[in-house]
């Protein structure tokens, strides 16, 4: 008995460890952080699951707050999607995945007073016959809402590069063209001064170039 409680331990262990080391089968991205007044809002929350294969029943809990308040819930996945009355009331869409790794939600008509802090808590306990490990997860979005849009920097430096790019290639082709032009230029005098040592030869040197017939 003793070994077999052993081996039963040594095995709940092993599980464990398995579920926790497992390489993931989804990646990871951020959500993005502001948002322009009047567009709807993806606030992005990816919790991998460690094995696909294995079933585990998920809860995910989303709260907001204000700088300097407290976590308010306004919305929750508990087998059902539920919304809670707040200030988001009617502006809360699911957008994950079916198989709950994407757990985001979007904010319908952002306003400027959605400005704030998200949290995406997500609980996922996983179903072994011998062992439900339990996991959460938390991720912190911090989201700004501005009235417009702002010039990002990458397309700033991209535009400022094409503009680069095109003076460098007028300027090729300016020195390509005047290149052009000399050579010509040249080709066409070389051809004008053997004409001119052409016809610059006497008469009588003419005749003796002619090639003599036979009779």
């Amino acid at each position: 008995m003793a070994a077999l409680a052993t081996g039963f331990c040594v095995s709940s262990v092993l599980l464990v460890i398995w579920v926790g080391v497992c390489s993931p089968v989804c990646v990871e991205v951020p959500s993005e952080t502001e948002a322009v007044q009047g567009t709807h809002m993806k606030l992005l929350c990816i919790s991998c699951m460690k094995r696909e294969e294995v079933s585990a029943s998920t809860v995910v809990e989303w709260f907001y707050k204000t700088e300097g308040g407290k976590d308010e819930l306004i919305y929750e996945y508990r087998k059902v999607h539920h919304e809670f009355p707040s200030r988001f009331s009617g502006r809360l869409q699911w957008n994950g995945s079916k198989d709950m790794q994407d757990v985001s939600i979007t904010v319908l008509n952002v306003t400027l007073n959605d400005s704030g802090i998200y949290t995406c808590n997500v609980t996922r306990e996983f179903d072994f016959e011998i062992h439900h490990p339990l996991f959460t997860s938390s991720r912190l979005i911090h989201l700004t809402v501005v009235e417009e849009a702002g010039e990002d920097f990458t397309s700033v430096i991209s535009e400022i590069m094409m503009y680069i790019l095109l003076v460098f290639l007028t300027l090729w082709l300016l020195i390509e063209m005047v290149y052009c032009y000399r050579k010509v230029s040249k080709a066409e005098e070389t051809v004008q001064e053997n004409a001119t040592d052409y016809l610059a030869i006497p008469s009588e040197n003419k005749e003796n170039c002619s090639v003599p017939v036979e009779e």
